[in-house]
């Protein structure tokens, strides 16, 4: 058996996923007993989880990683949970909230269609956790790949699907209470991060070295929007504990004063950015720090979210973003089938068209040939996964 053959068979494929997570959460043994249950929720999940895996298994089936030549940004990490509600920065009055990409840790320049490839395999492996048949599952990755080809070509972006349309009205409306209630608690006269699922205490001279690295980026962000500087002083600071992928990343949250009182205290995460994923990959050397992260989000989004910045403390880049209480995902479990493949095709049209804001050279149509190709990937990518997800379970439990 060639070597690159056994090295794709699921058990050994789940064996250096645990050796990696191990290593990387070697001194946050909670935080690895928390990535396994969530790895193990489904083989989206697991997919979901496991971006440095999948471009493990292009690298060692290169036949897979075929495609168009087109390059230019790409998300890197791109599948079904990766779209979303966010405030955009200086919002218009009639886009106060936007849809689109909202987790672009991952990216590179590189090939275009490995982020294609990736939605289509997370695609059939959500649809399959919805109850779709194969054939439903193939129709519906089949429309999200549409979607994507008529907005990659001269096509225009078409209008939110209902779910999309009622998500984003329903989140207009949320108060900034509503987020600091559900994360922190009350003390005295102020507010402090509610240690616990979500937040965890840092050492002393962790949190003063994050004072000292925020305030500097506090000054340059209160000049930038013509705003009173004390907005930035911060109250409070805490080890955040969020995601699947990136559990074990260096991430800190951070409440600040905002608008004053109880109730106007703004929130911050501030999150480590290393080398992506995809980086054997990229036909550009990525950047190693949190100015990739950003440039990318600035070059692939058509409004960057509000907020968006860079500071450097404890040996790392972070990457910092205001959390706002409009955030929100579809819930794809929840949703009526008769509304799924309208939205699939409109999370294809995101696609393309950050893949035509973010290309080298502009895009034409992708062929037949290469649309088949990517779904046929596709497929034995989801069939690969979900197989490696049920060997990550067992050697888990042993």
């Amino acid at each position: 058996m060639a070597d690159s053959t056994r090295k794709l068979r699921p058990s050994v494929l789940a064996r250096w996923q645990l050796d990696r997570d191990e290593e990387r959460m070697r001194r946050m043994p909670t935080l690895l007993e928390r990535k396994r249950a969530r790895l193990e929720v489904s083989p989206f999940a697991f997919l979901r989880g496991t971006a440095p895996l999948f471009y493990r298994v292009l690298r060692l089936a290169p036949r897979l990683a075929r495609g168009p030549d087109d390059e230019g940004w790409l998300c890197g990490d791109l599948h079904l949970e990766n779209f979303g509600v966010y405030r955009p920065d200086r919002p218009a009055r009639a886009e106060r909230v936007a849809f689109d990409l909202n987790d672009v840790d991952e990216a590179f320049v590189g090939p275009l269609h490995l982020d294609v490839l990736r939605i289509l395999t997370s695609a059939l492996l959500a649809a399959r956790g919805w109850g779709s048949t194969a054939s439903e599952a193939l129709d519906l990755a089949g429309e999200l790949l549409d979607g994507y080809r008529r907005i990659r070509g001269p096509g225009r972006s078409p209008p939110p699907p209902p779910p999309v349309a009622h998500l984003l009205a329903q989140v207009a409306a949320r108060k900034r209470r509503a987020l600091l209630d559900s994360r922190t608690r009350i003390a005295g006269h102020h507010r402090r991060f509610d240690i616990g699922a979500r937040y965890a205490r840092l050492s002393r001279p962790a949190r003063s070295a994050i004072v000292r690295a925020f305030g500097r980026y506090g000054a340059e962000e209160a000049a930038r929007e013509e705003i009173p500087a004390e907005r930035f002083r911060v109250i409070d600071v805490a080890f955040r504990i969020a995601g699947t992928g990136s559990l074990g990343t260096f991430r800190v949250a951070v409440l600040v004063r905002g608008h004053g009182g109880r109730d106007g205290a703004w929130m911050f995460d501030l999150k480590a950015a290393g080398e992506p994923a995809g980086a054997r990959f990229a036909t550009r050397r990525p950047e190693p720090g949190p100015a990739r992260v950003v440039e990318a989000v600035r070059t692939l989004l058509r409004r960057p979210p509000v907020m968006l910045g860079t500071l450097r403390a404890l040996g790392h880049g972070l990457v910092v973003r205001r959390l706002t209480p409009q955030e929100d995902r579809l819930d794809w479990a929840a949703m009526s089938a008769a509304h799924r493949p309208a939205c699939l095709a409109y999370l294809g049209a995101l696609t393309g068209a950050a893949h035509r804001r973010g290309a080298r050279r502009r895009l034409g149509p992708l062929r037949d040939p290469d649309a088949r190709r990517l779904l046929d990937g596709a497929v034995e990518l989801a069939g690969l996964h979900e197989a490696t997800a049920l060997a990550h379970a067992a050697l888990s439990r042993r």
